[in-house]
C-alpha cells in the first residue's frame, strides 16, 4: 500500500472518530486534518491552490444553502406554513407515530425529483414545525428525510445512477430497473424505522393514542392544536404578514415550480427568491437589518462546514490521495474472490462511497472493478448495480455538500444525524442488496 492510500485511510479514519467522539467539529475537523495531512506529505507549498480549488467547487452550494435558509426562515416568520400546520396536526391528532411515518413518505414522494436539495427543502418546510410543536426528538425529521432520499436517488436521473450509466456505458432498462424491487423493499424498511421512531416518541413525550376514537390524551403537553399554540415555536407575533399570505403562498410557489424546472440555477434562484421575500415583508430597513442578523446566525455555522468540505475533497483530490485509495482497494481483492466480486463490490460500496465523492468512486474504482469482474463472467451491469446498493447510507457522508442544507434547515449537528441514522441507512442498502441478490439481479 502506497504513502499515499496509508495516508488517506487515516485521515478519514482519524476524521470521523473525533466527529464520532465529539472532539472536534465538523467543520474544524473538515479544514485542519486535510492541511496537516498535506503538509506532513509534503505538499506544503500547494495546499493553498488546492483548497482553493476545492472551495471553488462547493461555492456556488454554499450560496444557495445561505439563501434558501434565508427565504424559507423569513417564510416561517411571516406564518405562510401556519395554516399547513394546523392542517397536519389536526390530521395527525397529536400521534408523533403518524407525523414520523408521514414525514418518510412526503420525503419519498418529493425525491422522485432526483435532487437532495429539493427534498430537504420541501420536506423540512412542511414537517418542521410539526415536529417542533409535538417536541419530538430534532434528528427523527432529517433522518428520515436523508434517508429516504438515498434509496430514490437510484432513480436515472439522479446523480449516481447518471454516472454509473456514463461510466460503464449503460443504458436505464439494464441499470435502473431491475433494481426497483430493491429500491421498494428499502422503502418499506424506511417506513418501519419511521413506525419504530414514532412509538417510542409517543412513550417519551407520555402521549397515547387511543384508536378507538381516534383521539389522542396528551399527559405531558396540551392537547389543544390550534393556531394559537404556534407561539411554542417561537415565531414572533410581530414578524407575522396575515395580509401578505396570498403574495407569499404565490411567490413561494413560483420559486417551487422554478426549482424544479431548473429556470435558474438553485443559488441565483434563492438570492432573487430571498431578496423579494425579504423586501415585500419587511421593507423598513432597520427591520431587514434585524432580519438579515437573526438569520446569519443559523446560516454561518452550515456554510462554513460545506467550505470546509471543500478543502478537505480538494487536498484529497490534489495530493492523489483518492487515486490510491481507489487503486489499493482494487488491487487488494484475492483472485479466489473474483467470482464473487458482484457481491464484494455491493458489500464494499458502503465504505467506498461514504469516504469518498460520487465522482471518485463511480469513474474511479467502478470502472476498474468491472473491468476486473469480467474476466470472471460478472456483467458490467450487474457490476454497476452492486455499486448503487451504497446510496442508502451514502448521503450521510461528510463530504456531501446537499446534506449540509438538511442540517441547517433542522438546526442540528452532523454528529447527531450520523448517530441517528447511519446505522439504519447501513441497513437500508444491506435490505437492498439482499432482496437483487434473491432476485438474482446481483450474482453471489
Amino acid at each position: 500500500m502506497s504513502s499515499l492510500a496509508v495516508a488517506g485511510f487515516l485521515m478519514i479514519v482519524i476524521f470521523m472518530f473525533l466527529l464520532m467522539k465529539k472532539k472536534i467539529s465538523a467543520m474544524v475537523g473538515l479544514i485542519l486534518i486535510p492541511i496537516v495531512f498535506a503538509v506532513i506529505l509534503g505538499f506544503g507549498p500547494q495546499v493553498g491552490a488546492m483548497a482553493l480549488d476545492g472551495i471553488k467547487k462547493v461555492a456556488p452550494t454554499a450560496v444557495m444553502i445561505a439563501f434558501a435558509m434565508f427565504y424559507f426562515m423569513i417564510m416561517i416568520d411571516t406564518g405562510l406554513f401556519d395554516p399547513l400546520i394546523n392542517g397536519i396536526l389536526r390530521a395527525v391528532k397529536g400521534d408523533p407515530m403518524k407525523v414520523a411515518v408521514g414525514t418518510a413518505l412526503l420525503a419519498g414522494f418529493v425525491s422522485l425529483d432526483g435532487d437532495g436539495a429539493t427534498t430537504y427543502i420541501i420536506t423540512t418546510s412542511a414537517m418542521l414545525a410539526v415536529h417542533r410543536h409535538l417536541k419530538m426528538d430534532p434528528v427523527i425529521l432529517p433522518a428520515l428525510a436523508i434517508m429516504q432520499n438515498g434509496v430514490m436517488n437510484i432513480t436515472p436521473w439522479g446523480g449516481p445512477t447518471a454516472r454509473v450509466m456514463a461510466s460503464l456505458h449503460l443504458e436505464a432498462s439494464e441499470l435502473f430497473i431491475p433494481l426497483i424491487p430493491g429500491m421498494i423493499a428499502g422503502t418499506l424498511w424506511i417506513l418501519f424505522v419511521a413506525y419504530r421512531w414514532g412509538i417510542a416518541e409517543r412513550k417519551r413525550l407520555g402521549i397515547v393514542h387511543h384508536l378507538e376514537n381516534a383521539q389522542t390524551a396528551a399527559t405531558a403537553a396540551p392537547g389543544d392544536f390550534s393556531a394559537a399554540s404556534l407561539e411554542e415555536m417561537g415565531s414572533d407575533a410581530s414578524l407575522k404578514r396575515p395580509k401578505l399570505f396570498g403574495v407569499n403562498l404565490a411567490l413561494t410557489i413560483v420559486l417551487m415550480a422554478c426549482l424544479v424546472t431548473e429556470a435558474l440555477p438553485l443559488n441565483v434562484l434563492f438570492m432573487v427568491g430571498s431578496a423579494i421575500a425579504l423586501l415585500i415583508n419587511y421593507p423598513n430597513l432597520k427591520i431587514q437589518s434585524e432580519r438579515i442578523s437573526h438569520y446569519g446566525t443559523n446560516v454561518l455555522p452550515n456554510i462554513s462546514m460545506v467550505l470546509g468540505a471543500g478543502i478537505f475533497t480538494g487536498i484529497l483530490s490534489g495530493t492523489k490521495m483518492i487515486d490510491a485509495m481507489a487503486k489499493t482497494l482494487t488491487n487488494n481483492i484475492p483472485e479466489s474472490m473474483g467470482t464473487h466480486l458482484a457481491l464484494i463490490t455491493g458489500l464494499t460500496s458502503l465504505p467506498f462511497d461514504y469516504f469518498l465523492t460520487n465522482d471518485a468512486f463511480y469513474f474511479g474504482i467502478v470502472p476498474l472493478l468491472a473491468k476486473t469482474a469480467a474476466t470472471y463472467g460478472i456483467s458490467t451491469a450487474e457490476i454497476g448495480r452492486a455499486s448503487l446498493v451504497a446510496q442508502g447510507c451514502h448521503l450521510l457522508s461528510p463530504l456531501v455538500a446537499s446534506t449540509y442544507i438538511l442540517i441547517g434547515l433542522n438546526n442540528i449537528t452532523l454528529e447527531d444525524l450520523t448517530k441517528k441514522a447511519l446505522l439504519p441507512s447501513i441497513m437500508t442498502s444491506v435490505i437492498m442488496l439482499a432482496t437483487a441478490i434473491v432476485l438474482g439481479v446481483i450474482p453471489l
